[in-house]
């Protein structure tokens, strides 16, 4: 069998994971130590540190989890997607860039949480376009790949902002001004690499194009809602993505919270995050090539019960080597994970609903990620410990792999 290149605008949407990967990188590391100092510097203590930096992530993703599916709705009209997405890319990109300027925790939050928002809103759209930029039986392989590549390509800004704000000294600079080139530096990125997307993609699955767009779009929304209870496979699958996927992202967001409350050396925690990403980098695209030879759901389902032997394993982690050993287990499964299921869902969605559907998807995804990082600022300020505050995400792995079991055995391209 001759293998199949990818197409130029296959790559053009797999360079949109490179462009924003930046921004998830620097928020899995350089802005949690950054907002550790502010919070320091007014008097806030390690645990309720953790707790709040956990509450501005919730609140993002729950905004994100209202405004999506109506959102989404809207872009799958005809000649709709791309302006939204624009529109959402921006948002997140200027308020990378708009981080580099407040001096109270409490507005560089604020300022987190739009940033935050304009980011996780753009993915719906991107998501989406996956149904436009290739065939079903490519879309692991696309997805694959462009998780792989974001991950090692956010490690370019990345390095690059870690030698600024390491050698504000050497460089005469402070490290407010260090970290505001940092953000600047990764703003642009995000936005660069974006372009070739903007000026190649088309939208070729859609819907008519309505007298009322808003009002229909929740008309539309409404009866989607409907529907989607008499497609089992398709609301088992969303009902568990919401449980694990929750787990992952927490991880993602709360790692380098975690270990700085467990008083962890900042460069260390840089280090070991680099270390996830070149190590996903791989292991993203063997998930992909794996699929073509396995199920899709068997690989899902060995990501999950991995996630679920790391949470455990994190509640008496309180030496460095074993966060460098998580980190390089995190890498392992991550990209698998996150890929394969973006995928999975959109091989059984109507691709001309796709904005829709990805809506959804996010509500279940990042719009989900509220209840795993609440629950674990919750259970670390209960507890007074933050290994604890952790181990409350083996129980929704757990809750996770159940439901998805059930939801593969629903789908009806496995009967």
């Amino acid at each position: 069998m001759t293998k199949e290149k990818l197409t130029k605008l296959e790559k053009y949407w797999i360079l949109y994971d490179v462009a924003n990967s930046a921004f998830i990188l620097l928020v899995a590391t350089i802005v949690p130590i950054y907002f550790n100092s502010l919070a320091e510097a007014a008097g806030i203590s390690e645990v309720d540190y953790l707790a709040y930096w956990g509450y501005a992530a919730s609140v993002a993703t729950l905004v994100v989890a209202l405004i999506g599916p109506v959102f989404g709705t809207m872009a799958d009209m005809k000649n709709f997607k791309k302006p939204i997405f624009t529109i959402s890319m921006m948002v997140g990109v200027l308020g990378c860039a708009a981080l580099s300027f407040p001096t109270s925790w409490v507005v560089f939050l604020a300022v987190f949480v739009i940033a935050k928002v304009g980011f996780s809103t753009s993915l719906i759209f991107y998501d989406s376009m996956l149904s436009d930029v290739t065939k079903p039986e490519r879309m692991d392989e696309v997805s694959s790949h462009g998780y792989a590549w974001g991950y090692i390509g956010s490690c370019v800004p990345f390095l690059i902002s870690l030698g600024i704000v390491l050698g504000n000294e050497a460089l005469g600079i402070s490290m407010t001004v260090a970290m505001g080139i940092s953000f600047f530096l990764n703003a642009a990125w995000w936005l660069v690499l974006t372009l070739p997307l903007l000026r190649n993609y088309n939208q070729t699955h859609y819907s008519p194009k309505r007298e009322h767009a808003i009002l229909d779009t929740f008309v539309t929304l409404c009866r989607t809602f409907r529907e989607i209870k008499s497609q089992k496979h398709i609301f088992l699958f969303l009902l568990a993505f919401f449980f694990f996927i929750d787990g992952v992202y927490t991880i993602i967001d709360m790692a380098t919270a975690f270990g700085s409350a467990l008083g962890f050396d900042s460069t260390m925690l840089l280090l070991a995050l680099l270390l996830t990403q070149v190590v996903a980098f791989p292991f993203a695209l063997i998930f992909g090539k794996a699929a073509k030879k396995y199920r899709n759901d068997t690989l899902i389902k060995i990501c999950i019960v991995a996630y679920t032997v790391i949470a455990l394993f994190a509640i008496q982690l309180d030496q460095v080597w074993e966060f460098w050993l998580l980190a390089g287990c995190v890498g392992m499964f991550q990209g698998g994970i996150q890929a394969l299921s973006r995928s999975y869902f959109a091989k059984i969605i109507p691709p001309e609903k796709a904005g829709e559907y990805f809506g959804l998807f996010d509500i279940c995804g990042k719009g989900a990620s509220f209840m795993g990082t609440a629950l674990v600022g919750l259970f670390t300020q209960m507890t007074g410990s933050t290994n604890w505050g952790i181990s409350i995400l083996a129980l929704i792995f757990v809750i996770g792999l159940v439901l998805f079991h059930y939801a593969a055995k629903e789908n009806p391209a496995r009967k």
